[in-house]
């Protein structure tokens, strides 16, 4: 097949070009596979002078003593995501269906305040933070950890939860008072479905 200069010119640049990405994808794995056969070696057989070597034989020993030793922990984090994760969730749709659809004194200042959390630092209440946290007892614990994040989760939970809930029509929540229901059955059962 003849090339015509311009055909020519298109293929030697692609080529190069795939070259250049094989190159560096390679590059880029290199210490994906250094993770990978380090992972799978006896850790009698791990030193410099073996770093590129395949292992020898497969040690599986070491993905079992790593699951035995984080179990707990993972355990731990998913425990912490899951309670700090549905509090935090539960308690800022709560907040932001009374922002969003009910008249309280207060909340146009009381919104803006509660955001206000969201631009304060982590480290300038850390200490403080630390010194309630050992008074109130939760220092060093699950629950200490999940109250939090629980706290630090609401500004952005409410800010969400409220800009939802204030595209409800108003007539259907005052429908479902007009057919009996309280504050919390139109919540439960009108707004956060």
């Amino acid at each position: 097949m003849q090339y015509t200069s311009e055909q020519f010119r298109r293929y030697t640049i692609r080529t190069a070009i795939y070259a250049t990405l094989i190159i560096m994808t390679a590059f880029f794995l290199i210490p994906v596979y250094i993770v990978i056969i380090t992972a799978l070696k006896n850790p009698a057989d791990i030193n410099l002078a073996t770093t590129w070597q395949p292992p020898t034989e497969i040690y599986w020993q070491s993905f079992q003593e790593v699951f035995n030793e984080f179990g707990p922990r993972i355990w731990n984090s998913v425990s912490l995501v899951l309670a700090g994760t549905v509090l935090s969730s539960v308690m800022g749709s709560m907040n932001g269906y009374v922002l969003a659809k009910w008249r309280i004194p207060g909340d146009k200042i009381l919104f803006p305040l509660m955001l206000f959390g969201m631009f304060i630092p982590y480290q300038a209440i850390l200490i403080p933070l630390f010194e309630f946290m050992r008074n109130i007892n939760l220092y060093g614990g699950i629950p200490g950890l999940v109250l939090i994040h629980v706290v630090y989760g609401l500004p952005i939970t409410t800010l969400i939860f409220r800009n939802f809930y204030v595209d409800i029509p108003d007539e259907l929540l005052e429908a479902a008072s007009i057919d009996g229901a309280g504050f919390f059955q139109i919540y439960s059962q009108v707004v956060f479905p």
